[in-house]
């Protein structure tokens, strides 16, 4: 008997549901097996299939190493958590669900700082000012890194946020935030504002293949007839 195609999905949570959804909409009906809150799941009529419910941020990594064919996740995490996203994962379709956009957040007040190139300007003030670095609030490290050093700041160090990111800088625990964001009302609340050119990625969730896992001619057809049913 040859080895099942992995599919990871969410385990709970709104994107767990609207996974399912889309999945059912498209005749591909989830059902858990075993315990009602196990960890592994089936698709009717799809025997090769094997479903796995994990975290949206460990489907990135599962899909990263080969252990999964298949996931559903946000691309916010998958290009967090590779780095060479392109080489390492197949972006098949967008599911329509999901969005949100990273950002790079400063204080509302500061009211000379509209673009990266700004931000720049006012970490060299910071630093003259006050011996240290400007500090950036996240848990999107290496998006952060990435984007900062595509525009060309240099003088900022990172702390990693692993709360509620945008009351940092009320906190006094940072000075800027890079987050995600959907309509931009909890950072304005907190007193924040989006750079001009801050966006960093527009995401949602997508159906991602593995170019890492092992694809056999049937795991292939398998993943063909998932894609050409959501494709409907």
């Amino acid at each position: 008997m040859s080895p099942p195609l992995i599919l990871a999905l969410p385990s709970k949570g709104r994107l767990m549901e609207q996974c399912a959804n889309m999945l059912a909409r498209a005749g591909l009906v989830v059902a858990k097996s075993g315990a009602a809150r196990g960890y592994k799941g089936d698709i009717a009529g799809m025997p090769g299939v094997e479903v796995n419910f994990v975290s949206s941020s460990e489907i990135a990594q599962l899909l990263k190493s080969g252990a999964a064919h298949l996931g559903i996740t946000g691309e916010d995490l998958l290009r967090e958590a590779i780095a060479d996203c392109e080489e390492r994962i197949t972006f098949l379709r967008p599911c329509g669900f999901g969005q949100a956009d990273v950002v790079v957040a400063v204080p509302a007040a500061w009211i000379d700082v509209h673009h990266m190139s700004d931000l720049e300007e006012m970490a060299l003030s910071y630093r003259r000012a006050h011996g240290r670095r400007v500090r950036v609030a996240t848990k999107y490290m290496n998006l952060t890194r990435r984007f900062f050093s595509h525009k060309g700041v240099t003088g900022y160090r990172i702390v990693e946020s692993l709360g509620a990111t945008e009351g940092a800088p009320a906190a006094l625990l940072a000075e800027l935030i890079v987050d995600i964001t959907t309509s931009g009302a909890t950072l304005r609340a907190n007193g924040l504002k989006v750079l001009d050119d801050g966006v960093i990625l527009k995401s949602q969730a997508n159906l991602v293949s593995s170019n890492a896992a092992p694809w056999s001619p049937e795991l292939r057809r398998l993943e063909g007839e998932v894609v050409a049913r959501l494709a409907v």
